[in-house]
C-alpha cells in the first residue's frame, strides 16, 4: 500500500458521480426523501464555501438499461431509458437543493426541453462560475456508454479538479470488502497500478478519459454524514485517491 498523504488537496470545482441506487429507500427502488435531503444538504455545505459543484447522477433506482434486455427491452431502447431515469433523479436533487436556496439547474446530454436544456460546457462553466450547482442528466446522450463514463466525460468538460465517486465502501480495496474480510484499503493508487491489479474503480472509458486528462478519482463512502464538508472544506483525507 502507499502512504496516506496528510492532507486532502483543495479543490475549487469537483464533479460529483452518485449512482441512482444511492437515492433509493430501503427496497433499492425509487427515490427515499430522506436520502434526498441528505445530499441536498452534503452539497450545500460545499457551495457556502464557494465549491463549485457538479453532479451526475445514475438511474438504477428506477431503471436500469442492461436490466431491460432480460425483459423484451431492445438494448439501445433500453439505455435511452435509463437516461431518462437519470433526468428523473436530477429533476429530484434539483427540487431538493432549491428547497435549501440553492440554486440548481438541470443540463441533460440529450434534448429534453423543457424540463432541461442540453448540455454544453459553455452555459455549464458559466452556471458553476455565477454559483450554481449543474446537475448534468441524460448520460452522454448516447447508448451504449455508462453513468460513470457521462461523469469522466462531464469532469473533462467543466475542467474539474477531481472525480469524486460515492459508494458504499470507503475506498477502493484489494477485493470487495463486503465479500473479503481481509480485504485491504489503498490510500492512494497511480492509475497505471489500478490497471495492471485490475482494480475495478470505474469502467474502462471512464478510467480511460480521467486517466488521459488528468483528472484524479476519489473513492468514497458517501452515506457517512458529513463526508464531503470534511474532506472538500477541512480537508480531512477519505477513501482513496487516484491520480497518475
Amino acid at each position: 500500500m502507499e502512504n496516506q498523504v496528510k492532507a486532502m488537496p483543495q479543490y475549487k470545482r469537483i464533479l460529483l458521480k452518485l449512482s441512482g441506487e444511492s437515492l433509493a429507500g430501503p427496497g433499492g427502488q425509487g427515490i427515499d426523501p430522506a436520502m434526498l435531503n441528505t445530499y441536498a444538504e452534503e452539497i450545500r455545505s460545499l457551495t457556502r464555501h464557494g465549491i463549485e459543484v457538479g453532479v451526475v447522477l445514475g438511474g438504477g433506482n428506477i431503471f436500469r438499461g442492461l436490466q431491460g434486455m432480460g425483459k423484451g427491452v431492445d438494448r439501445v431502447q433500453g439505455d435511452y431509458m435509463g437516461m431518462l431515469a437519470t433526468v428523473i433523479n436530477s429533476m429530484a436533487l434539483q427540487s431538493a437543493l432549491e428547497a435549501l436556496e440553492v440554486q440548481a439547474t438541470v443540463l441533460s446530454g440529450m434534448p429534453i426541453e423543457p424540463v432541461a436544456k442540453k448540455m454544453n460546457r459553455r452555459d455549464a462553466t458559466a452556471l458553476l462560475e455565477a454559483g450554481q450547482v449543474v446537475i448534468m442528466a441524460g448520460g452522454t446522450g448516447n447508448p451504449f456508454f455508462t453513468t460513470d463514463s457521462a461523469a469522466a466525460l462531464r469532469g473533462v468538460e467543466i475542467r474539474a479538479d477531481v472525480l469524486l465517486k460515492g459508494t458504499r465502501v470507503d475506498g477502493v480495496y484489494t477485493a470487495d470488502p463486503e465479500k473479503d474480510p481481509g480485504a485491504r484499503k489503498y490510500d492512494t493508487l497511480s492509475f497505471d497500478q489500478a490497471y495492471r491489479e485490475n482494480l475495478r474503480i470505474m469502467d474502462l472509458t471512464a478510467f480511460t478519459l480521467c486517466r488521459e486528462n488528468d483528472l484524479p478519482i476519489i473513492v468514497f463512502n458517501i452515506n457517512k454524514k458529513g463526508i464531503l464538508y470534511e474532506m472538500l472544506v477541512e480537508g480531512k483525507v477519505a477513501g482513496t485517491l487516484v491520480s497518475n
